[in-house]
């Protein structure tokens, strides 16, 4: 029987994996990063050891390292939660010769399945059906393979996954730069730069089968998970079941899914992914997913089970508990990742502190979180914040409950894709479950809420009166007085804000009620607002009759404001203007820190619009930085290798006169 596990991993999935093994009586350590010494995870765990290092490579991915600190720690169990070396053959073995319990399938398995060219070639031998493709070595003509494929084709890692190592490529001239571009990503990424071309379907389903099986033999599936809706390649919004399935279509690929393990001999949970065709039911193998997935709650919504708990049990060498008659989809079940970026900057991770961090109790939803308000959210790591996951009787409710869900949440510090999941839930192609891989870029969901003019000016009011009541609160003389008071008539009051970089003044008289008018840009809008009561981390205000409660977080003049509309973010324009605040001219800058990879460009260089000027990565992802127009490289600030901050200017440009 296993008694303490060590999850080799950190955030979300790590606390996730010990909330199962406390309920089973079993103990649990975390190692960490130094980065993440202080992070929720490390705090829950009973036991929590030092890896060392700030990145990836230097923590969570060193394996003698983790194999260490289960010994240390005196664990005799590890569970790998998903990404780093859940799908490493080497450490599994490792972890098995130091006598320690492997929860999850035969290292032997993931072998198989961590070559996705090898995969396919035992999936085509197991009878399901693979798209063509194509390994890339030294002598590979890369361009007549790809035009022998047929354009569109992607360049694919042939190790791991998650979106890393991938590019579309749709012409000849796009494939050099591709190609380089998805080789750096996967060695940085999985330590092989392999890759290979596969044709690329534009717009089909993301399906994927999830299996489960012991050591005696017993196979089942759980049903499928649709995972369509997907930036750069990696998911964002997940559900089960599919809204494309029918149940003989649902009863075909869940065989193909255990015709495709059964193949590797395979125990514990996995996924078999699939891309699907629904306009003429046809599938492909896409590959086997050799771990426990990042969306795995939506099936343990629809179906009752917990994955974790089988797969512990699994690894004690216990049967599964159910049989494939048993298993009964109930309801649907829709995840989101909320993460720390910027979908309206092409989902650029964000980063950053969490100033604040509050769920809602009601509606009901679970939340699978790595963070807490004060979290920081630094460049070594994916900016997953949480996953949400609701579960209601029709899917329809469950998308709407989902999205009342994130917009009653307040989050203050970073830049988030809440908004854009919300306009996503609610869009009326979502709703009728049009859910393609091409669906962010057919629907378009808003990237961010954008209030309207009242809207804008209810919010602003409400920081009004939450500001006066602040400055009561901490004044030092004549605090008996009403916020506000004159004993003369006196020029209204006022405080500007930078809202969507527009400049919006407002103005504001005390009255005797105890309320103030206001008025937004000018006279454009006229509200009155009475303070109605102070709560914890906002304000009660009666707006032109109209009672409401608004969530606001101050951090010096940056202000986030939670109202009945939806949530904005404010900076507040100082009365004096900042004599540091001069921006360098015609310079391009890191959108986020992070390592520069490539620089493509020397000072006296001409460039044309879109050309790379340079080539960065944060969180494990590569961002160019391209050319906005005809220019001269004037300078050149940085060099491949160095750590560069955000807003930092790494090229400068002379515009090219027309």
């Amino acid at each position: 029987m296993i008694t303490r596990i060590l999850v080799a991993n950190r955030g979300e999935i790590a606390r996730r994996i010990f909330r199962t093994a406390r309920a089973m009586g079993i103990e649990t350590v975390a190692v960490f990063s130094e980065g993440d010494a202080t992070a929720p995870f490390v705090a829950e765990a009973d036991t929590a050891v030092a890896l060392g290092g700030r990145t990836a490579a230097e923590s969570y991915l060193d394996r003698d390292k983790v194999v260490a600190a289960a010994i240390r720690a005196g664990a005799d169990a590890v569970h790998p939660g998903y990404g780093f070396l859940s799908e490493n053959a080497e450490f599994a073995h490792a972890v098995e010769a130091a006598g320690i319990i492997w929860i999850g399938p035969p290292p032997a398995a993931i072998a198989a399945m961590g070559d996705k060219l090898e995969a396919k070639k035992l999936m085509v031998a197991a009878g399901v059906p693979t798209l063509p493709s194509v390994e890339i070595t030294a002598t590979t003509d890369v361009r007549a393979e790809a035009e022998s494929i047929g354009f569109p084709v992607l360049i694919k890692a042939a190790a791991g996954g998650g979106g890393k190592g991938m590019r579309v490529v749709d012409s000849v001239a796009q494939l050099d730069d591709a190609l380089a571009g998805a080789q750096r990503e996967a060695l940085n990424s999985f330590g092989n730069d392999t890759v290979f071309l596969e044709k690329y379907l534009p717009a089909p389903r993301h399906v994927e089968i999830q299996v489960l099986g012991d050591t005696h033999g017993n196979l089942v599936h759980c049903f499928e998970r649709e995972c369509s809706i997907q930036r750069r390649h990696q998911k964002v919004i997940e559900e089960a079941p599919s809204p494309a399935l029918d149940p003989e279509l649902r009863r075909r690929m869940g065989a193909a899914g255990l015709e495709a393990v059964r193949a590797i001999g395979y125990h514990s949970a996995g996924t078999v992914e699939f891309l699907l065709d629904d306009r003429t039911g046809e599938y492909f193998f896409l590959e086997v997913n050799t771990r426990l997935q990042v969306e795995h709650p939506v099936t343990e919504e629809i179906t009752g089970l917990d994955l974790v708990r089988q797969m512990i049990r699994v690894a004690e060498g216990h049967r599964l508990d159910v049989e494939q008659d048993d298993l009964t989809i109930t309801g649907h079940a829709i995840e989101v990742r909320l993460y720390a970026e910027d979908p309206a900057n092409d989902f650029l991770p964000a980063v950053g502190d969490l100033a604040a961090w509050s769920i809602p109790s009601d509606p009901a939803a679970r939340f699978d979180s790595g963070v807490e308000e004060g979290s920081t959210v630094s460049v070594e790591f994916d900016p997953l914040l949480a996953k949400v996951i609701v579960h209601a009787e029709s899917r329809h409710e469950a998308a709407q409950r989902l999205a009342l869900v994130l917009e009653r949440m307040v989050i203050a510090g970073v830049v988030t894709n809440r908004d854009f999941l919300v306009a996503a839930l609610r869009s009326p192609e979502f709703l009728a479950g049009d859910t393609h891989t091409d669906f962010i870029e057919k629907v378009a969901p808003a990237p961010r809420f954008v209030p309207s003019r009242d809207d804008l000016a209810r919010s602003l009011a409400a920081v009004v009166a939450f500001h006066q009541a602040e400055q009561r609160a901490s004044a030092r003389h004549l605090a008996f007085m009403p916020s506000g008071y004159r004993n003369s008539v006196m020029p209204p009051q006022e405080l500007r804000f930078v809202v969507d970089e527009r400049d919006v003044s407002v103005t504001y008289r005390s009255v005797r009620d105890g309320g103030f008018d206001v008025w937004v840009d000018g006279a454009t809008v006229a509200l009155r607002v009475v303070p109605v009561a102070e709560v914890r981390g906002g304000i009660v205000v009666e707006i032109d009759g109209l009672r409401a409660r608004f969530d606001l977080v101050r951090s010096d003049l940056r202000w986030h404001v939670r109202g009945p509309a939806g949530s904005l973010d404010l900076v507040q324009i100082p009365r004096f203007p900042d004599p540091d605040g001069a921006t360098v001219v015609g310079g391009q800058i890191a959108p986020m820190p992070g390592a520069i990879r490539v620089v493509a460009v020397t000072v006296g260089d001409q460039v044309t619009v879109g050309q790379t000027l340079i080539v960065m990565e944060a969180m494990k992802m590569e961002h160019t930085i391209s050319a906005p127009g005809s220019a001269t490289v004037i300078e050149v600030r940085c060099a491949v290798g160095d750590q560069v901050d955000n807003g930092q200017v790494l090229v400068v440009l002379e515009e090219v006169p027309a």
